[in-house]
C-alpha cells in the first residue's frame, strides 16, 4: 500500500505542472491574437463610417441645400477667372459634373460659367485646359436654353478656331459634339468646320 501511494503521488505531481504549463502557454498566444484582431476590425469600420459619412454629407449639399450648392457653384467659376491653368483645369472639371441636368446647366450661363469657360478656351495654352473648357461646354450645351446663350456669345467661333489636338483625341470628341449640337438647333455653321464629317444636305 504504501508503494502504491508513493506512486499515485509522484504520477499526480508529474502532471499538475504540465497541465498549468499548457494553459499559460495557450493564452498567453491566444490573446494577442484576439486583440489584434479587434483592432484591425475598429480600423476597418472606422474608416467604412468616414467614408461613408463624406458620401452622405456630399449628396445632402447637393441635394437637399441648394444655396450649398450655389456656393460651389461660385467657387468653381471663381476658379476659372486664376492665371494658373491648373485651377482653371479644376473648375471647369467641376463644372463639368456639377451640370447633371437642364437646371443646373442653365444656373451655370446665369452665373456667366459659360462665357469664362469661353474665354478659357480662347486663352488655352496647352491641350489639358482645352480638354476641360470643351469637356464642360459639351456637358452644358445638352439644355437648348444653354447652347443658345453659347451661340450668342460667339462659341462657335471659339470653338472653330480652337487649335487642333495633337497628342489628346478627346479634344476633337469634345468640339465634334459641340459643333454637331449647334448643327442639330440649326445653327448657322458651314458644313466644312464640322469635325465628324459632312453633314447631309438640306
Amino acid at each position: 500500500m504504501r508503494i502504491l501511494s508513493a506512486k499515485l503521488r509522484t504520477l499526480l505531481y508529474r502532471k499538475t505542472p504540465v497541465t498549468v504549463q499548457s494553459r499559460s502557454f495557450s493564452s498567453s498566444y491566444k490573446a494577442p491574437d484576439e486583440r489584434s484582431l479587434e483592432d484591425e476590425a475598429e480600423r476597418k469600420i472606422g474608416w467604412f463610417l468616414k467614408l461613408l459619412f463624406a458620401g452622405t454629407a456630399t449628396a445632402v449639399a447637393y441635394q437637399f441645400f441648394p444655396y450649398m450648392g450655389d456656393n460651389l457653384l461660385e467657387q468653381s467659376i471663381s476658379l476659372l477667372h486664376v492665371k494658373d491653368p491648373l485651377f482653371k483645369r479644376m473648375g471647369a472639371s467641376r463644372l463639368a459634373r456639377f451640370a447633371s441636368d437642364d437646371e443646373r446647366r442653365m444656373k451655370i450661363v446665369e452665373m456667366g460659367g459659360t462665357q469664362e469657360l469661353l474665354n478659357m478656351l480662347e486663352a488655352a495654352k496647352d491641350e489639358s485646359t482645352r480638354k476641360e473648357a470643351l469637356r464642360a461646354l459639351a456637358a452644358i450645351s445638352l439644355s437648348d436654353n444653354a447652347l443658345e446663350s453659347l451661340h450668342q456669345s460667339g462659341a462657335i467661333k471659339i470653338i472653330r478656331s480652337a487649335p487642333a489636338a495633337v497628342d489628346d483625341g478627346e479634344i476633337e470628341i469634345y468640339r465634334t459634339k459641340l459643333l454637331n449640337r449647334f448643327h442639330d438647333l440649326r445653327y448657322d455653321i458651314p458644313s466644312k468646320d464640322t469635325i465628324s464629317g459632312s453633314f447631309p444636305p438640306q
